[in-house]
């Protein structure tokens, strides 16, 4: 090998070896340049507001009145006047049992009536000219005596004829069956043509019918919360000199608002001692009938005001069985603070324990996967708002 050649080489290794070192110094300054940065995140403190507090149960809604349609008395049944499942107002028409016995009856008693009216003018007639007979002493005041007793046993027989057509009228009368009460009538449970039984015991029920509005709802309460709301309902009238029960809204299986208001207008007597629950009843408007005794529903009653933080229920995560609100330290790390839920205030969620009013919450952001417990953010302040309504 030439001295010239192994120059060549020389040089040639020497400038593959800067290269390298190039490269390599390049190659560490974009690993550099590419870490992540801090996640941005949006920060804010816990609203403060006074808040009214309610508290659920789970009851059913019951019809305010019902009653079963029983014929007074027994016969074929001749006529049906309404259809399954309309509304009937009080004193409508329902049922028309076989008039003609009883009409036969009415007639019997007018003709007893008659006869004993008869009876009371002859005898009254025998008195009196008894009387006149009395001052040339024709007879007797014997003969006197039993005539008037003759006049009182048919002005007797004459009171019990006519209360015989008033009975035989009534029973005429209660051959037409009329509703009771207003509202929604079930299904005829007999056809027309059929022999019914009337009377007091073993009557045919004929159908059944339920006042629509207002309505009831009923549920069962603790013993605990029995006692606390009694002494709110106390509080409540000395102060606001109240007559009417306690508020209470309601909503159906399938409703999120509560839309329906009414008022507690009863509660039992004494506990359940089985179930240490004590049973109480809402009153609500049914004006559209939209609300059918048997529907289950959930009812919340005014448990007082008290000051709150809430936050939006999105910020929310949980871990396991609990409950957790990501915040933001002074160093700007991550720190998971485990809280209490209460209810939902204009469209934020109450929090009873587990943050105050100066902590930092994570309201936005916290969709990175990089925002966790323990990483380091970016924060910028915002303010949580109550939600808009229309």
């Amino acid at each position: 090998m030439s001295v010239r050649l192994a120059r060549s080489l020389a040089l040639a290794t020497i400038a593959a070896a800067a290269a390298m070192s190039v490269g390599a110094a390049s190659v560490g300054v974009s690993w550099a340049q590419g870490a992540p940065p801090a996640p941005t995140v949006q920060i804010a403190t816990p609203l403060a507001k006074r808040v009214t507090n309610w508290d659920e149960f789970t009851g059913r809604f019951e019809a305010r009145d019902q009653v079963e349609i029983r014929a007074r008395v027994s016969g074929f049944l001749d006529s049906i006047h309404f259809k399954d499942g309309e509304l009937v107002k009080k004193g409508d028409l329902l049922f028309t049992i076989d008039q003609r016995p009883y009409q036969l009856a009415v007639d019997a008693a007018r003709a007893e009536v008659a006869r004993t009216a008869a009876q009371v003018d002859l005898a009254k007639n025998e008195v009196e000219r008894a009387e006149g007979l009395t001052q040339n002493r024709t007879i007797t005041a014997r003969d006197i005596d039993q005539r008037r007793a003759n006049l009182n046993g048919a002005l007797a027989q004459q009171q019990a004829a006519e209360a015989n057509l008033k009975t035989a009228e009534l029973n005429l009368e209660w051959t037409q069956v009329r509703a009771p009460l207003a509202g929604r009538i079930s299904n005829k449970r007999v056809d027309a043509g059929n022999l019914i039984a009337g009377g007091q015991s073993g009557a045919t029920l004929l159908t059944t019918i339920v006042s629509v509005d207002p309505i009831n709802f009923t549920f069962d309460a603790s013993e605990a919360d029995y006692l606390r709301y009694s002494r709110l309902a106390s509080a409540l009238r000395q102060n606001a000199n109240r007559e009417q029960g306690s508020p209470a809204q309601v909503r159906l299986s399938d409703e999120k608002e509560w839309k329906r208001s009414g008022n507690i207008d009863f509660v039992d007597n004494a506990l359940n001692a089985r179930s240490g629950t004590i049973r109480g009843r809402a009153v609500f408007e049914n004006k559209d009938q939209f609300l059918t005794p048997g529907t289950f529903g959930r009812l919340r009653l005014f448990a007082g005001e008290t000051d709150a933080l809430l936050v939006p229920d999105a910020v929310i995560v949980s871990d396991q069985a609990s409950k957790i609100v990501l915040t933001v330290g002074a160093d700007n790390k991550v720190v998971p603070k485990p809280v209490t839920l209460g209810q939902i205030s204009d469209g934020l969620r109450v929090i009873t324990q587990g943050l105050t009013k100066d902590d930092k919450v994570i309201v936005n952001g916290l969709a990175s996967p990089m925002v966790r417990p323990g990483a380091t953010v970016a924060p910028q302040p915002t303010e949580i708002k109550v939600a808009a309504t229309n």
